[in-house]
Order: structure tokens, then C-alpha cells, then sequence
């Protein structure tokens, strides 16, 4: 009976020491990943990307130009996440939020077509970068 309980024992230890070893993995990956953003914003040395020599401000007007506003139905805010690569190429797009789904497909549509970016830098070099893009639709009341 008594190796019993010693093997009981053993299990339960065996058993907390695979949680306490797993918790310092996971715990030191979450770290490591925090840190590293740090230390990319502390350091200054990355570049964010850049569409037709400007901004966000630039990529709004390209949307303004090429979204076709007769598909939006109904005023809500759409928000949408794609990826700039490292060749400035819009990739994986996703729509966050819509309005309606003809709004979103709309929006995909003109995401897909849209030229490249200049690519974000880190360190000189090209990166990619996430961006999450809102749109709001209002109507305005015709007098």
C-alpha cells in the first residue's frame, strides 16, 4: 500500500510540474513577444508604410475614388485588416465590421485592385504590417 502512495505522489508531482513548466513556456513567449514591440517603438527605427508617397490620408482618397457608395445600403461603420507585405502588396484582407455584405464585397473589390504600398521598414529593411482601416457611411437628409 505504501508504493501505492509513493507512485501517487510521483503522479500528482509529475502531473504539477508539467503545468508549472508549461506556464513558464507560454508565460516567456507572451513576454518575449511584448518586449520585442517595445523595443521596436522605444528603438524608433521602423517606418510605417506608405501609399502613393503619403499616408492613410493618401489611401482614403484612392477609396473615395474607386469605392462604388451606390452599393452601401444603409449608414453603419465597416472596419477592415489587411496586410501591406514586404512588395507593398495588399494582402489578407478581412472585414472586421460591416454594414451589409454588398458594402463589404464592394470594399474587398477595391482592396483587391488597389496598387502597392511602399512596404513598412524595420532597421532599413522591408516588413510587413498589419492595418486596420474604418469607414463610416452617413446619409445626409436632401433638402
Amino acid at each position: 500500500m505504501e508504493g501505492f502512495i509513493a507512485n501517487s505522489q510521483i503522479f500528482k508531482y509529475s502531473i504539477k510540474m508539467k503545468w508549472i513548466v508549461l506556464f513558464l513556456l507560454f508565460s516567456s513567449s507572451l513576454f518575449a513577444q511584448i518586449g520585442g514591440e517595445d523595443e521596436v517603438y522605444l528603438n524608433g527605427d521602423r517606418i510605417e508604410a506608405k501609399f502613393n508617397g503619403g499616408g492613410l490620408d493618401k489611401f482614403y482618397e484612392y477609396i473615395n475614388a474607386n469605392f462604388d457608395f451606390s452599393k452601401v445600403s444603409k449608414p453603419g461603420r465597416m472596419v477592415t485588416a489587411f496586410t501591406v507585405n514586404e512588395l507593398g502588396e495588399v494582402k489578407n484582407i478581412k472585414v472586421v465590421q460591416f454594414v451589409d455584405v454588398e458594402t463589404a464585397a464592394e470594399i474587398v473589390r477595391v482592396l483587391k485592385n488597389a496598387p502597392k504600398w511602399e512596404p513598412a521598414t524595420r532597421g532599413g529593411k522591408p516588413i510587413s504590417v498589419e492595418i486596420k482601416f474604418p469607414l463610416d457611411f452617413k446619409f445626409s437628409k436632401k433638402v
